[in-house]
């Protein structure tokens, strides 16, 4: 009988390792057909897992209702599992380097208890060939089984966006890919139970993988682009976003905009595209252009919101600065990789105070992180920043923001969301 129909009838189980913003969502999805075992390192996290709450923010409590799912920390519970997905982050160190620490981790832990007949899936973001360059090698000595005769190895990459309800497992074709024939068949089975709207065969591992790292890569040269014309046309003392707006009436212009990229997807995945590259000989020039540009854009801004500032005449150091918004990107609680704290360090190495304020972020997580708390508003400041367009931000009036600053304080809008109510303000913007 097929590893589907065993998982189907219920006679095996399906385990997810790493129960992140990606794991946790597919084990849920999954439980709600099969048997699943959620597994993550985290026991904090799990125990939240237990009573129903998401540790990312991001489902409800409804959303663990009617699933047959054991969330566990022990490693060990693996072994009864048949079907495995790894779901665990694939960061980028200081120095911009591919992180495979966590990915090899979670291989260990599952290669110590793999069987034979065993399926094994990973759904990390990775560089072409790592699925069975790093990490096969690994379950195969701490298995003692062979890939392909024991057990059976596939890649399917993930396509969580955070903070969309309209986007999710359900509703995402799924790309999957098999170390065989056979694999590819069973893989594409198990997934097919949650993805309603199908899945695409990929030809082999390596494509899937390419697949999922050019997917990001696509919008950070684009956005990259958006952010090295907005410096353009600030010199030319032009609004980015009004050009976009009238580029964007012909059929076949695309929307793509200007701002800070961070993340742990567009900001992190060119990287492993170029770390890989760079192990070919290969200097990928345009990719590693248009990450330069938009690391860079944090500074830009603060640059510019000084330049404004002395321009008034006033002191930097005694200047006051709030900036709305920490996270890495609109209506999430994720904070990692947020580009909003290279803003921050270059206006305070000025000198200036800054505030960072964010309805969604953890103070104690930021502050861990980053070095700065999230505060409430507290007083009169020299300029605002609206640097994550979050929902309540949106709902700003213009005598919302004016209460918020000094007489001539200036409104530096990075996403250009206070655009139609920029009349009567001291207005910046990209």
């Amino acid at each position: 009988m097929s590893v589907y129909s065993q998982l189907l009838n219920k006679e095996i189980k399906l385990s997810v390792i790493g129960l992140g913003y990606v794991g946790l969502p597919i084990a849920l999805e999954f439980a709600k057909k099969i048997n699943v075992i959620g597994f993550d390192i985290n026991e904090k996290r799990i125990e939240m897992m237990r009573n129903h709450v998401d540790p990312s923010k991001e489902l409800e409590k409804d959303d663990f209702e009617g699933t047959a799912i054991h969330f566990t920390a022990d490693p060990t519970e693996l072994a009864k599992a048949n079907f495995h997905i790894i779901a665990v982050p694939t960061p980028i160190d200081k120095h911009n380097m591919p992180d495979l620490n966590p990915l090899l981790s979670a291989t260990e832990t599952l290669g110590k208890v793999l069987k034979k007949g065993d399926y094994v899936v990973y759904e990390s973001t990775v560089y072409p060939g790592a699925t069975e360059e790093d990490c096969v090698p690994i379950l195969e000595e701490l298995s003692g089984l062979q890939m392909g005769v024991d057990f059976k190895v596939g890649y399917s990459p993930e396509r969580i966006n955070p903070g969309d309800k309209k986007h999710t497992i359900s509703t995402i074709i799924k790309v999957v890919s098999g170390c065989d024939d056979e694999s590819l068949h069973e893989i594409a089975q198990v997934y097919e139970l949650v993805v309603k709207v199908g899945v695409h065969k990929a030809t082999s591992i390596k494509v899937a993988e390419a697949a999922k790292i050019i997917e990001n890569t696509q919008r950070d040269v684009n956005i990259a682009l958006m952010n090295e014309l907005s410096m353009i046309f600030n010199k030319m003392d032009i609004n980015t976003y009004e050009v976009l707006e009238a580029a964007g009436t012909k059929w076949n212009f695309l929307p793509f905009f200007p701002g800070l990229v961070g993340g742990h997807c567009i900001g992190v995945d060119p990287y492993y595209l170029t770390y890989k590259a760079n192990m070919l000989g290969h200097s990928a020039r345009i990719i590693t252009s248009g990450r330069s540009v938009n690391d860079h854009m944090g500074k830009f801004i603060a640059t510019e919101l000084v330049k404004k500032i002395i321009m008034q005449g006033k002191n930097i150091l005694q200047s006051r600065i709030l900036i709305l918004g920490a996270t890495f990107k609109e209506n999430v609680s994720d904070i990692r990789n947020s580009k909003v704290t290279d803003v921050v360090n270059e206006l305070k190495s000025y000198g200036m105070h800054v505030d960072v304020t964010d309805p969604y972020a953890d103070s104690e997580e930021v502050k861990k992180e980053y070095g700065y708390p999230i505060t409430a508003p507290n007083g009169i400041y020299d300029a605002l920043i609206l640097a994550v367009a979050h929902e309540p931000y949106l709902q700003y009036t213009t005598t919302d923001i004016q209460s918020l600053l000094a007489k001539d304080g200036i409104v530096y809008d990075v996403k250009g969301s206070f655009k139609e109510i920029a009349q009567n303000l001291n207005y910046m913007s990209l």
